[in-house]
């Protein structure tokens, strides 16, 4: 197999003011991901994962909100824990996992997956945490594929484990994915996630080249005086590649010691790759898209914009989010949460699910705060939502 060395022009590994975006960190300790093996479909399952999959699934009104947007796309966070300590993810002082028993169970999940598949749902993205470190992904992955009425079922990940993984997650229905990595310094990679693997996320995006996927996504969260000098530095991944890069602009969680100063607007993120890059066009957007896509004449890959601060795409949102512990929340921004696993293990049937999950969804609103009023609502970690 034909292997992708991904090439970087020469940057400057000097940090310049990179020191003083530092705060203060407590480390806590690793966790250890789990070996996983890709199971066998069961006995009564549909085996043709693409069979209806052309014929419209109609939304129910449980996923239509008071503003008609209809919640096509959920993700769905496996766990709270990661194999890396991002400093904009986690508080320096880590976090209070949720407990074990309290997570959904596989089943659990499986059957509110099913309820929003059946419902209207053709979008399904794994989030964390870091998901690969569930050591019944695969088994959820084979499951999820094969839900009658899903097209896409996508992972987004930090790639640490990805590329030993991800063969097996193909043969199991994994469609898409996303790769999240904010620099291509090692040492600044080491600074940022408080953890060696760099040259591991390096071999994850090859891995998705080499088996197909296109485009590989990779997220880069820009923050002033730490990466904002790598812009340039990514796009160039875009030349030969089928990579599209995703600058995503530094957004306010509980505990990542947000300021506005470490945020670069979009704005400034498309002047500067436009005076770098020559022939930067602007590509046709689906109504839905949280990026603002741009193509760049002679290169393969693209380069999108996800400006959640300065420009929010709240009119066209249609995602939802189930997260680890069960709990269900409409906007990643708002703090308003519902449990679906108390009732679940309380005896709700479908259709009492369907009631609450349908109130949460017309409880939504039209646009998320602004970012200084998010800076200041109680909400979780972003590694406790999943992104």
């Amino acid at each position: 197999m034909k292997r992708h060395l991904l090439k970087f022009p020469p940057w400057r590994t000097g940090f310049g003011n990179f020191s003083s975006f530092v705060c203060s960190c407590l480390e806590t300790g690793s966790r250890n991901g789990y070996a996983t093996c890709c199971v066998k479909l069961p006995e009564g399952v549909p085996k043709d994962r693409d069979r209806d999959r052309d014929r419209d699934n109609p939304v129910s009104n449980m996923l239509i909100d008071s503003f008609g947007r209809h919640h096509t796309y959920l993700r769905i966070s496996l766990t709270e824990r990661c194999n890396l300590r991002c400093q904009y993810c986690m508080p320096a002082e880590g976090v209070n996992l949720t407990p074990g028993p309290e997570i959904l169970s596989h089943n659990e999940l499986l059957r509110l997956a099913n309820l929003f598949v059946s419902s209207g749902v053709d979008k399904i993205r794994l989030t964390g945490g870091e998901p690969t470190v569930r050591k019944d992904i695969e088994d959820i992955c084979l499951h999820l594929s094969n839900l009658k009425g899903l097209k896409t079922l996508a992972i987004t990940t930090n790639g640490i484990t990805l590329a030993r993984k991800l063969p097996k997650l193909k043969q199991c229905g994994l469609t898409a994915l996303n790769i999240s990595l904010d620099t291509l310094v090692p040492a600044k990679f080491e600074f940022l996630t408080r953890r060696k693997g760099h040259e591991r996320v390096m071999d994850s995006i090859n891995a998705a080249i080499d088996l197909g996927y296109n485009p590989v996504k990779v997220n880069c969260v820009v923050m002033r005086g730490f990466n904002d000098d790598e812009i340039c530095n990514f796009v160039e991944l875009t030349r030969e590649k089928p990579i599209n890069i995703r600058f995503i602009e530094f957004m306010p969680f509980d505990g990542n010691v947000w300021n506005v100063k470490k945020l670069v607007p979009y704005a400034e993120m498309l002047d500067r790759v436009a005076k770098q890059f020559k022939g930067l066009k602007r590509l046709q957007d689906h109504p839905t898209d949280t990026a603002k896509n741009f193509r760049i004449d002679d290169h393969l890959g693209t380069v999108s914009f996800i400006t959640s601060m300065t420009e929010h795409f709240c009119a066209g949102c249609n995602r939802l989010r189930l997260l680890a512990d069960g709990n269900f929340k409409v906007c990643l921004f708002g703090p308003s949460e519902v449990s679906l696993r108390d009732p679940l293990r309380h005896g709700a049937d479908d259709q009492e699910l369907r009631e609450i999950i349908g109130s949460a969804v017309k409880r939504k609103k039209a646009s998320h705060a602004g970012m200084f009023d998010i800076a200041k609502t109680a909400n979780r970690p972003m590694i406790r939502i999943g992104g």
